[in-house]
């Protein structure tokens, strides 16, 4: 599976703590690759660890300050892993 998301509100200045937390989820979630960046992020991994993350992501940016997060999930096919 692969995952696109952003979470909200955006600090041109500095990445807000709802953005930090997002991406401390991602990056300890053991996924196969995580590309975190500063207007989007994309991970990748077998679909357990990547539903685990998407649920954690959620929960942690939120509590962390985040009134939006933004994800497309896609379901990669044999050979696009």
């Amino acid at each position: 599976m692969r995952v696109e998301f952003t979470t909200e509100p955006f600090d041109l200045d500095e990445p807000p703590r709802h953005a930090l937390v997002a991406r401390e989820v991602v990056e300890g979630a053991g996924l196969d690759a995580v590309d975190v960046g500063p207007f989007g992020n994309t991970v990748e991994g077998g679909s357990e660890a990547v539903l685990a993350a998407v649920d954690a992501l959620l929960r942690k940016a939120l509590d962390a300050g985040a009134t939006r997060v933004s994800l497309q999930l896609n379901v990669l096919g044999a050979g696009e892993e």
